[in-house]
């Protein structure tokens, strides 16, 4: 078994500087997709219940079977290999899971080194834990082992489920990644227990048929922050400035649920805190990231000569070994690369014997990592510090025109997104007409990039084009020095820059694009948009304020950061684009109930109202999507939400769109609508009546209010829908069925339901349905029913006579019977003034 001794290594600091962190079952929807820093933002909103690490093999109550494989998504630098460390740590020291008889660790990044190797499960497993040598292969299954596999985000092995060959002898070799998929399968050891970290982009590469649980490091809540930054300092008055001026920034407070940024800004604030030449306080991304680095810079001089260096004192070494490094970022972030090797390394011209080792800055922003057989990989400690450098050396090579290096960015591999996408950029250096290479101008060059990155729908440059806009400000040039040659750009220019991107167009179906453009102005500490929005939001007169585009990004991300709850969004209150409900991130319609009628909704809107509703939990409870005509795959993506166990939703308007995939979908999740209106489907007919009491006859469905005006339904409509109710007749209180060719034999069916013992139906509105005083007569019979509850009836637009509805105001006056409002003859509304009283006469 693994000597449990070897686990106290550094076990008494982890234990000192541990956090718990908050930890959930289930993946989001937006997780495989969304750029990382989007989905802390995101996560901000979420209240689902959390799990402790040492829990993650417990079943719960509602579980069936054991937790055998699970896999566990988070963030870099979210924390999930000091999380399986802690979860050793207490193991080893018998506090917890002492069920488990060894645990058996490897990294993603020392099964790489391997992956061209044949081994067996019993070699691989001696190979990285010669303690373990002792066990035969046939008391491998007498013992409870529990694999951690950590990164595999980081993995290069092939991982194929649909074709691996089967194995199931512990002694058989084969590859690692066969061996691997084998041992999730349960091939292999079944009895053994399987833990696989990953960042979210790569959690599919796990089938979830093959995962007994799935769970998301959320990173720290508030008081995990607090908790964190009293105990990095033992100054308490220090830990209360630190943790008060970072809840005074959304964006910094949002970034430190991640650990490693605690300990960037933590490093930055208690530096700037502490010392004279501090400077001012980081407000924003860009501000916290240009310090950090200085910070690094400072720290490594005043080891090495006794001195602390003022801001602008960056050598010609430091300089060197940053920008290369800053060179490794940019190329591999547009490769998606987040791990390198030495030979990565020295194509960016970084000597790994000398200049790294030599650099104190590379130490902490880049570490390299000594695995088995002693072959080093490195890494940056977070994905943003990669795209703060790889910012750093792109805002480099502007301020020294080398054109190569932004000529192949911009111009290469470029979509056709907007007119001319392609040849715009081109002729930024070369002009149509000039033979000279045009270089071109700070608002030009960011113009540019930030078109490519709306591109690219996974936001992969988002936080990127953050940096470089907020590179652009006067104050964090003066800070790095001559690491960007100060551009010295004039007030004119900023400003175009700025206006710029409040004039640019997303042409992007996803909403983070448009955000983004949002958070490049608040990089560049332009307000201006952001208390635009809020005077609106606070005037009374909203209707008559017209929203750009980047209002609508910027209202999108207030809904988003904000901490209280909007009573309703209608957006057919203002006067905004079409393309306006694309900015409404599914985050943003969970805060609200949403009015987008006549919206003219698209596909990719359907997407977003569908991940909304299967969010979870989901706080979406009324939608209109009336008078949107919904194409069929448009609904049968919507309707892929509603069936959602999480979906909570209400009410739902929908009209001008196909049925079929709807009603299916609400026969599977039928328990939580109350309010159901198809008015105006002209498509649903009768054979759409029928598909639709398979969901009004569900035992669970709970429907009070159902609309079907002006939908084509004639008179056998009718029979289905009242066998339907009869059903499940416990619920429904109001029913509308205007402007359909119901006629009298469609009246009669309804009134045998009217009739019924158990009908709840209070309001019945059949406004031109072709009734006649034969109609009438049979409603008037029904209501007199005892068991009938009906206090309002509208048969307005039917050209009846007064003499016709006679019996029906009869029931009216009467305080024998329910009925108290009658809509009929040329909209008469009579009431007999009862309402006002309270009761009827006698009553």
């Amino acid at each position: 078994m693994i000597t449990k001794k070897k686990c106290f290594t550094d076990g008494t600091l982890l234990n000192n500087i541990f956090t718990e962190l908050y930890i959930t079952e289930g993946l989001r929807e937006e997780v495989h997709t969304q750029h990382e820093v989007r989905q802390l933002e995101t996560a901000s909103k979420k209240t689902q219940a959390s799990i402790r690490c040492h829990d993650i093999f417990r079943a719960f109550q509602n579980r069936d079977g054991p937790i055998r494989v699970v896999l566990t998504s988070g963030i870099a630098g979210i924390g999930k290999t000091f999380l399986v460390k802690k979860f050793t740590l207490d193991w080893a020291a018998d506090l917890e899971n002492q069920d488990v008889s060894a645990v058996v660790s490897l990294s993603f990044r020392e099964l790489n080194l391997i992956r061209e190797e044949q081994h067996s499960l019993l070699t691989l497993i001696h190979l990285f834990h010669p303690t373990l040598q002792k066990i035969p292969a046939e008391q491998l299954d007498v013992y409870k082992l529990l694999f951690i596999f950590d990164g595999l985000d980081e993995s290069r092995l092939s991982l194929d489920f649909s074709n691996s060959p089967a194995v199931s002898d512990v002694t058989q070799k084969s590859s690692v990644s066969v061996l691997l998929t084998n041992l999730i399968q349960g091939h292999l050891l079944p009895s053994a227990l399987i833990w696989i970290t990953t960042r979210p982009a790569a959690a599919n590469q796990i089938p979830e048929k093959h995962v007994d649980r799935l769970t998301e490091v959320i990173g720290f809540e508030d008081s995990q922050k607090e908790e964190y930054f009293r105990k990095r300092f033992s100054d308490e008055k220090l830990s209360s400035r630190i943790i008060s001026h970072i809840q005074s920034s959304r964006s910094l407070h949002v970034m430190c649920r991640v650990p490693i940024f605690c300990w960037i800004t933590a490093t930055v604030l208690e530096h700037m805190l502490t010392t004279e030449d501090g400077g001012e306080v980081p407000t924003t991304l860009t501000d916290m990231y240009s310090q950090f680095l200085m910070v690094q810079t400072k720290r490594k001089k005043k080891y090495r000569q006794g001195c602390q260096a003022g801001p602008q004192e960056v050598t010609d070494a430091d300089r060197e070994v940053l920008l290369n490094l800053g060179r490794l970022a940019f190329e591999h972030l547009q490769e998606g690369n987040i791990m390198f090797y030495q030979e990565d390394l020295q194509q960016c011209g970084l000597d790994v014997t000398a200049a790294l080792l030599h650099s104190g800055v590379c130490t902490e922003i880049f570490r390299r990592e000594c695995v088995i057989f002693q072959k080093p990989v490195y890494s940056f400690v977070h994905l943003s510090v990669q795209e703060f450098l790889a910012a750093v050396y792109m805002f480099h090579c502007f301020t020294v025109k080398n054109t190569a290096v932004l000529e192949n960015f911009l111009v290469t591999q470029e979509k056709s997104h907007g007119p001319s996408t392609l040849q715009s950029l081109f002729n930024i250096f070369w002009p149509s007409d000039e033979n000279v290479p045009h270089f071109p101008t700070l608002d030009e060059f960011l113009s540019k990039v930030l078109e490519k990155s709306l591109q690219n729908d996974s936001g992969q440059l988002d936080l990127f084009v953050r940096f470089l806009h907020g590179l652009s400000v006067e104050s964090n040039q003066r800070l790095l020095g001559s690491l960007l040659c100060h551009t010295k750009e004039s007030a004119e220019t900023l400003q175009k820059v700025i206006n710029n991107l409040k004039m640019m167009r997303s042409y992007s179906s996803s909403p983070d694009r448009s955000i983004n453009i949002f958070h490049c102005l608040l990089e560049m500490k332009d307000l201006s948009v952001h208390q635009e929005i809020q005077e609106f939001l606070q005037s009374e007169n909203r209707s008559e304020k017209r929203l750009s585009e980047i209002h609508c990004s910027a209202l999108a991300y207030m809904l988003l950061m904000s901490e209280e709850v909007l009573d309703e969004l209608d957006l057919k209150k203002y006067k905004t684009s079409p393309e306006v409900p694309s900015f409404f991130h599914p985050v943003d319609i969970l805060v609200c109930p949403h009015r987008l009628s006549g919206c003219g909704l698209s596909e990719a809107h359907c997407e977003i109202m569908a991940s909304a509703l299967k969010s979870r939990p989901s706080h979406l409870t009324e939608l209109d999507l009336s008078h949107n005509t919904l194409q069929d795959s448009g609904m049968k993506i919507l309707s892929d939400g509603l069936q959602s166990p999480n979906c909570r939703l209400e009410t739902l308007r929908l009209s001008e769109s196909s049925c079929t995939a709807l009603v299916s979908a609400l026969k599977t999740n039928p328990s939580h609508l109350t309010e159901l209106d198809l008015s105006d489907n002209a498509n649903l007919l009768d054979s759409g009546v029928k598909l639709l009491c398979g969901f009004l006859q569900n035992p669970l469905s709970k429907l009070k209010t159902l609309r079907l005006r002006s939908c084509s339904l004639s008179v056998s409509s009718c029979a289905v829908l009242v066998s339907a109710l009869e059903t499940n007749p416990f619920h429904l209180t109001q029913l509308d069925l205007s402007d359909n060719k119901l006629q009298d034999a469609g009246v009669e069916q309804l009134c045998s339901f009217l009739k019924f013992p158990d009908c709840r139906l209070e309001t019945l509105r059949l406004e031109d349905c072709r009734l006649s005083a034969s109609g009438c007569s049979v409603l008037f019979s029904a209501l007199k029913s005892s068991s009938s509850r009906l206090t309002e009836l509208d048969l307005n637009r039917n050209d009846l006579k007064a003499s016709d509805v006679q019996n029906l105001l009869d029931l009216v006056e009467s305080p024998d019977f329910k009925l108290e409002t009658l809509r009929s003859v040329e909209g008469c509304c009579v009431s007999c003034c009862f309402h006002l009283q309270g009761s009827k006469p006698g009553q």
